[in-house]
Formats: C-alpha cells, structure tokens, sequence
C-alpha cells in the first residue's frame, strides 16, 4: 500500500463517517471474537492505516488521525505510516495516556465517538465510556463506515473443521464439558457463553485453520447444564465429525443465528460470561432479566494448566522441533563458510523445510522473525520478498521461530553470530542470557502472581541500566495459540486474581536488549511450572525448561557469567545433546556436539 492509498482510504471513511453522524472512529485490530491473531476479514485496522503490525488501535477525527502501537512496533510504525499523516502515538503501558485520553484532550464535549461494538470487549467499553463521559463525549456502536469503504473486503473464512487425534488427548470432549458444567454448578448459573476460538477449540478437541498459523475455526459456544450449543457455519464441519458431535448432544446452530439465540434465553436464568472477551454488542443482546456473572472463563484456565498427558506430548515435541532448528543452523553455518550469501527470506524458508520433515508437523506458529543486525532491534520485525536485507559481513541473526504440531505448539528465539561478534554485541547478549537463567532457576509460591516475577529476568539488566518493553513471558497453548493467557510475566501488566502461575503452565522466558539502528538480542525458551518442594513456608513451583535447542556459546563472554550461571548452561546442553542425537539427521550431529561443548 502506498502513502496516497491511505491518504484516499482515510478520507473515504471520514465522509462515512459524516453520513453515520459520527466524529471520531476507532478502528481496533481484533474481531469479533476479540482475538489476538484475526482472519483477513477483519484487519480493518491494517487496511485502513497501512500499518501491518499485529497490535494497534487506530483513531480518526474529521482533521486528524492518530494510530496508538507498543514499544514493539514503534520503529515499524514509523516507517509504514511515513507520508499518510497519521500520528504515531506512543502506549508506554497500565497507567499511562492512551487513546481515550488523546480523544478527550483534543475533541471538543458532545463529540460522538464510534466502534463497531462486536470489536470491543464489554470491560473496554465500560473504561472507554467512563473516561469519555467524563467530557460529554459519547460513545456509540457503528458499523456502516467500514462496511461502506471497503468494497473488496476479503470473504468470512471457510476452512474445514478437524478432530485433534484422540491419543493426543489428555481427556474426552465429555470428560471437558462435564468439568464445565460441574464448574458452573459450583458458581450457580445456568449458561456460560464464549466467543473466545481456542478455548472453544479446546473443549471439543477440534481444530481448524480460519486463521493463518493458529489452528481455530470462527465459531461462538454456548455450554448449559443440560445442553451444549456450537454456533458455526454447518459447512465447516464435516459429516462424520458433525454425527459425533450431535451423538455426544452438542447441537449444531448456524453461526450468524448467535446474536438472536442469546436474545432468547429464558430472563430468570444465569450467565457467565468473560468480560475481557465478550464483546459489548453481544451483551447489549442479553435479555434484561438474566443475571450476568463476570468472571474469567473456567475453560481458560483449565486449558492453561497443561495435563501430565499433554506435558509429556510438549516435551517430546520439543526434542523434533530443537532438532529441525539445530539442522537449520547446521546449514546456516555450512554456507556461511562457504561464503554463500543468503537473505532473511531465505532462513525462514529453510527452518520451514527442516520442520516440514518432522512428525505430525502442521505449520508454523506465527510467522518466522529473521532480522539481522539493525533490524533485529525491531522485536515482530517481518521480512518479505519485498522487503528484507542480505546476511553478510559481521553481526548478529536474531531468528524467532515456532511451529505447530499435533503434539503440541513451539515458540522459540536463537541469536546466531554471523562473522565475528563484537564486544559490545557480546556483552549484551550475555547480560540477556544471565537474566533467562536468572528466571529459569526460580522457584516461586505456588499462585504468585505472574507479574511479580518478572523483575527477577529483568535484574541482569537494570543493574546495567538496561531494559526491554515487551512482556517478559506469555503462556503457549497446546497445539492451539502461541500467546495464551491468563498468565504473562510483565510487571506493565496488571496483578490480577487470574494472572497467576499454576502447575502445568507453560510460558515463555525471553527477555531481550534493543539497539535501534544497531542490533536486537532475544533468547526464548518454553518452560513449564512444575512441582517443587513444600516447607514451612508453602508450597512452592519451579521452571523446567522445555526448549531444547542450543544457545550460542560463540556470543557469550564468558567472564560474565559466574560459576552457578555456567553450571546452568553446561547441564542444559548436555542434556540438550543427549536428548537431540538420536533424531538429529547425521550431518548435523557434529556440528551439534560442538555446539554444545561445556564453557
């Protein structure tokens, strides 16, 4: 898209917007169903703004635009919107100004503020309108500019609806749905009503591919005492697949009858609803007699705490997926002495080629982060054939790569020196690696709140006066979504009751330094919380690390780590090693030895 694209996009949704009577549009980056990653249908954001990051909330006025981005799209921002006239503005986090706050500061009282209330949740809608209110400025549900502009909007998704393999499964779709049920007993309502796809997903044991990377299919849930209700397109769903699901009495409803089947439940019932993830327009549909309970969903925290069944199934999944990258990087570095040059494009398309000859392997898990040197520093950097650099000469390769399996989903991030590391690049990316281990060797109170330990990975780096902006873990679901909640390892984020760490969750450790112009370092790893020791004090978890893949020891300086911190690195190669040999193809094995020999 060019600057003059947007410049005409824009305008054309301004005079939309003058006919729906409405003064300020905001325009999020999710959809219906409230989610992270979205069918192409609903990047209304993108196609309006241009910007292609996967967070962003857009706002525009008759005069003027503004699109609000965290520090992880900042630079990315900037160089997208170059010449469309939409302001960047900066979200620094909880507390701080947002676009609430942009609109109340530079939009008179009695402006009428629009979204399309299917986008956003209730709990949103509530703060936003609060804050609006505040200044005699309304907030109002809208539709018709988007559904106006946009004349080649791209169709509703259409992908087929699969079951994932029983032996994959720690418990039946009628041992989940008896759990819910059970718990909605416990809470004394009747219904409970989701919009949110992996959690529905999860529950029946299906899977779908609606959206690119992430193995849900569009569909909303309705789970009664007595009777289950999936809102779907009936096409998606296979004949054989739809028998079984009908003989376990899951009703099949079509998916757009959702709106007018919530409006006609019964007015003395109860209903639980998430208000993180229902959408302010679905509850304007409740009737005015039933009694909503808000609570976070019980399928979101059953499907956060892995079961020992799915553990086991992760960690053998993470020996194919370490295996297929140390292959990649075998390669890597074979053409690199051969003084090969390849791309950025190139790495990511060889690490697909090495996952591909892997067990029950789907796709990837989000799109593969290759950014070298400067544009490392940006953290969701995308290349693209139209867009990407050449490896060549001295640096560093940031590589964040994952892959979907019937076995579980991978997330993980390698830096890989090309040429001869600098100090500097070396000291950084030691002080990264001191705060991974920092964290990975944590023990903690069971039910702590995840935000609290996150200053236990940052310490490494505030004591050089050092930090990053993102979240320092994100939970990963099974064969499901790469960012799961409820937990996330972010002092920014809120100390919520959900937001705890549990046994059986797993979650991301990778925190990072960012030079912009210059380099980015990240080192991911999967852990999972498991049981650890009960004293006086409590009953305590700890990390085990899940990722087996080598860190580069050609990037450490070595006199940077103390004894503990070498201890810890020697051991989890040497377990590495062990676990990896027996599936590494034998071109590799000697690379991987030598990767993996004690510092």
């Amino acid at each position: 898209m060019t600057s003059s694209q947007i410049k005409d996009r824009i305008q054309n949704l301004r005079k939309a917007m003058k006919r729906a009577s409405v003064d300020v549009l905001i325009v999020p980056s999710t959809d219906p169903h409230l989610s992270e990653y979205i069918p192409d249908h609903w990047k209304c954001r993108e196609y309006y703004s241009g910007f292609t990051g996967s967070a962003g909330i857009l706002v525009v006025g008759k005069e003027r635009a503004s699109l609000w981005v965290d520090s992880r799209y900042w630079v990315q921002a900037e160089k997208e919107l170059a010449g469309t006239e939409i302001e960047i503005c900066k979200l620094l986090g909880a507390g701080h100004r947002d676009y609430g706050d942009w609109i109340v500061s530079y939009f008179p009282a009695e402006t009428k503020v629009g979204i399309d209330g299917r986008l956003i949740s209730i709990k949103q809608e509530r703060e936003l309108r609060s804050k609006l209110e505040m200044s005699t400025i309304s907030l109002i549900s809208v539709t018709s500019p988007i559904e106006e502009t946009w004349s080649d909007r791209p169709p509703m998704p259409d992908g087929i609806v699969f079951e994932h393999m029983e032996k994959y499964c720690a418990l039946t779709r009628k041992e989940k749905i008896a759990r819910i049920q059970d718990r909605l007993k416990e809470e004394g309502v009747e219904w409970m009503f989701t919009g949110s796809l992996d959690e529905i997903a999860w529950l029946l044991n299906l899977r779908g591919n609606d959206i690119e990377y992430t193995p849900v299919f569009v569909s909303y849930l309705l789970v009664g005492l007595q009777s289950v209700r999936l809102f779907i397109s009936e096409q998606k769903i296979p004949y054989t697949v739809q028998q079984k699901l009908i003989g376990e009495g899951i009703e099949i409803v079509p998916y757009v009858s959702v709106m007018q089947t919530i409006s006609e439940l019964e007015g003395n019932t109860a209903l639980l609803i998430d208000p993180q993830y229902t959408s302010w327009e679905m509850v304007s549909q409740f009737p005015k007699g039933v009694k909503v309970v808000e609570k976070i969903s019980p399928i979101s925290l059953m499907k956060a705490k892995k079961a020992p069944a799915e553990l086991d199934f992760i960690r053998d999944v993470m020996i194919d997926d370490g295996a297929a990258f140390c292959e990649f990087q075998a390669w890597f570095d074979e053409v690199q002495e051969r003084g090969v040059v390849i791309s950025e494009v190139t790495v990511a398309e060889k690490i697909e080629v090495c996952r591909s000859r892997r067990e029950d392997y789907i796709s990837p898990s989000f799109g593969t982060i290759a950014g070298f040197n400067e544009n490392a520093a940006l953290p969701h950097y995308q290349a693209s054939k139209e867009s990407f650099s050449i490896i060549k000469n001295n640096g560093l390769l940031l590589i964040d790569t994952g892959g979907q399996y019937l076995r579980g989903t991978t997330d993980m991030t390698r830096v890989i020196p090309v040429g001869v590391p600098s100090k500097e690049q070396k000291r950084d990316f030691t002080v990264v690696l001191k705060s991974v281990i920092a964290l990975s060797t944590t023990h903690f109170p069971r039910s702590v709140p995840a935000p609290v330990v996150d200053s236990i990975a940052r310490k490494p780096l505030w004591d050089k006066g050092l930090d990053f902006g993102h979240g320092t873990g994100h939970g990963v679901g099974y064969f499901l979504n790469v960012h799961e909640g409820p937990q996330a390892i972010s002092y920014r984020g809120r100390n919520k009751p959900d937001n705890t760490l549990e046994e059986g969750m797993v979650t991301s450790i990778e925190p990072g330094i960012y030079r912009p112009g210059k380099w980015g370092i990240r080192i991911e790893n999967l852990s999972a919380a498991i049981a650890g020791e009960k004293t006086d004090f409590g009953d305590f978890l700890q990390f085990e690390t899940l990722t087996q893949c080598p860190i580069d020891t050609r990037c450490i300086e070595v006199g940077l780590l103390d004894v503990a911190e070498r201890e810890w690195l020697n051991s989890y190669h040497a377990g590495v090693r062990e676990k990896l040999l027996p599936r590494i193809a034998i071109k590799a094995r000697d690379w991987l030895i030598e990767r993996t020999q004690p510092i």
